[in-house]
């Protein structure tokens, strides 16, 4: 197989979009009447905080009073836009083109309306000029408007200069060979695909599934399965599982990953989309998968990618009734589910959140990531218990081990952990430990819980060094390091790690805590109150503030006796 693609620089591709370099501005509120201020400074309020629905509200109001205001009819569309309502965006970027007013989103806005409206012919006419959105998309758009012209070898050529002016070799060869497909030519397709015309194409979700289905038209099903095999392992969602039943079956598998140009062109958006994202502004993301969206109302993968980009700008009600567009027979559906309850939880409705994943356990119990997903949910609600549990449904599901894995084991000893189920707990982290060899986080709280627990001290510090050597900045880590340290009576250097680990995590009551214990053991009593005070401040657990209150009245010398511990090894005095 030919080498992955790596991610496409941000310059790179910046250039080839023709990205604009900041989202549009809002009016100055001098250019507002002040009989509208207030829609003004709330529309202003609501993009700020990518709420669109209100600032498509605000917006509206403002360019009632000011209809040929430039800053508020792009904000108004790009508001618009992120809700997904094109109609309504293009009456703005309609009246922003009457008065010749030069924006990358109204002709993005404006190229949607025509390509929905197969105007294949005014978009190929219009794309050098007042519809230009950028070389790439420019590009990408006029080759499947000339296929949805019947124009297949012009479409050909055009991708080809859409590869060679933009140098973005990967994108326009995907969409070539995607037409190709779409057109019957499945040997040509091939070619591309297999990386054997040019540049290797980057092994996408989306991507796999085209190639697999142009090889079972080729009567290589054995050839798609390698691929698929070799891109995802054995652990494979319901889409990627069906085809390879498919496949294995014999079955000639129709080429369904563009079904006209119309999906075609949206794959423009979203493939773009898709390496935009983290490298812009989410909300200037979004306008291409909105626009994906309206092209192809099904395509999911641009809903979810929608609904993603709205959680993380906080809008999870936008974000949930966007997962809740993909349906229950979907493929993709337990993914929407698990972001549905990201939203939920994030947006503080963490009781819901759980009750949507615990439908979908039992809707799509054979799939392990949603029993994790649950026992995450749980454990996040200290509800470790049902938190075990639904890590067992998941671990009786795997068919062997794989490297991944370490990451479940670990979360269920955690569970275990506050279950006070040791052996059980350990059990897990060592198993972790057994897939994936030196994993920091685990060696971290394996080794720390021997401190906490003192026992196996030795091996405790030997594991902590080892997470420190692989996060040497770490604070957490760091302070277990400390701890160790401070447990094996050796002080003063116990001071230097903890030390550092305050500083790294300035405001946490443990790591505040843990170097008052040491400025205390080695003789610095006033520094050691003033950092259990900080502790304080940072709200520890209920359990924890008592015993710090308890040492700031009495010491900690008196504290360990009251608890039957060994007094400190080394004490100095006050200096």
């Amino acid at each position: 197989m030919r080498p992955l693609l790596p991610l496409l620089r941000p310059l790179c591709l910046s250039l080839a979009l023709g990205l604009t370099a900041s989202l549009p501005q809002t009016a100055g509120a001098e250019t507002l009447g002040s009989g509208f201020a207030g829609s003004y400074l709330a529309a202003r309020h609501a993009s700020y905080n990518s709420d669109y629905t209100a600032a498509a509200d605000y917006y509206t109001r403002a360019l009632a009073r000011d209809r040929n205001n430039p800053a508020l009819q792009e904000n108004a569309l790009l508001a618009f836009t992120g809700l997904g309502r094109i109609d309504a965006a293009v009456t703005i970027a309609r009246q922003m083109r009457e008065l010749g007013l030069d924006s990358q989103m109204a002709s993005m806005v404006l190229m949607a309306e025509l390509l929905g409206d197969a105007r294949y012919r005014d978009v190929i006419d219009g794309v050098s000029d007042e519809l230009s959105v950028g070389p790439l998309v420019d590009g990408l758009v006029k080759a499947w408007s000339l296929m949805g012209e019947g124009e297949a070898e012009a479409a050909m050529a055009e991708f080809d200069a859409a590869a060679e002016t933009t140098g973005l070799d990967a994108f326009a060869l995907y969409h070539k060979a995607l037409a190709l497909a779409l057109a019957g030519d499945f040997e040509k397709a091939e070619v591309i695909f297999s990386g054997a015309a040019g540049a290797p194409l980057r092994l996408t979700r989306r991507g796999a599934f085209a190639h697999a289905q142009v090889l079972s038209q080729l009567d290589r099903n054995s050839a798609a399965l390698e691929l698929i095999e070799v891109g995802f392992g054995s652990d494979l969602d319901p889409g990627l599982e069906k085809l390879v039943e498919q496949l294995e079956a014999g079955e000639t598998v129709p080429f369904t990953q563009v079904r006209s140009v119309r999906d075609g062109l949206a794959e423009v958006f979203y493939t773009v989309a898709g390496a935009l994202e983290g490298e812009a502004a989410d909300s200037y993301t979004l306008l291409y998968t909105r626009i994906a969206e309206y092209l192809r109302p099904d395509h999911v993968d641009a809903i979810l990618l929608s609904a993603n980009l709205l959680e993380s700008q906080g809008q999870y009600e936008l974000a949930t009734k966007a997962y809740n567009r993909v349906s229950s027979d979907d493929a993709g559906f337990h993914v929407a589910e698990i972001g549905r309850a990201d939203a939920l939880r994030r947006s503080g409705r963490a009781d819901e959140a759980i009750e949507v994943l615990q439908q979908l356990a039992e809707a799509r119990g054979n799939l392990p990531i949603v029993h994790v997903t649950l026992g995450d949910a749980l454990r996040g609600e200290e509800r470790y218990d049902e938190a075990s549990k639904a890590y067992d449904a998941a671990i009786a599901l795997f068919e062997g081990d794989e490297a991944g894995q370490w990451i479940v084991y670990y979360a269920r000893g955690i569970t275990h952990e506050r279950e006070k189920r040791w052996e059980l707990a350990e059990a897990d982290f060592r198993k972790a430990l057994e897939l994936n060899p030196g994993q920091p986080q685990v060696l971290n709280y394996l080794g720390y819980s021997f401190v906490e627990m003192q026992t196996n001290l030795d091996e405790a510090l030997e594991m902590i060094e080892e997470a420190v050597a692989a996060e040497p900045g770490s604070g957490y880590i760091i302070d277990s390091l400390g701890w160790v340290l401070y447990r094996f009576g050796q002080y003063e250097e116990a001071v230097i790690h903890l030390e550092r680990a305050a500083e790294l995590m300035a405001v946490d009551p443990i790591v505040n805590d843990h170097l008052g214990d040491a400025y205390w053991a080695v003789g610095r009593r006033i520094e050691a109150r003033f950092q259990w005070h900080r502790a304080l401040s940072f709200e520890p657990e209920p359990e924890e503030a008592e015993r710090i209150r308890r040492k700031l009245e009495v010491g900690l010398d008196a504290v360990l006796a009251e608890e039957g511990a060994e007094p400190l090894s080394v004490a100095n005095e006050d200096g």
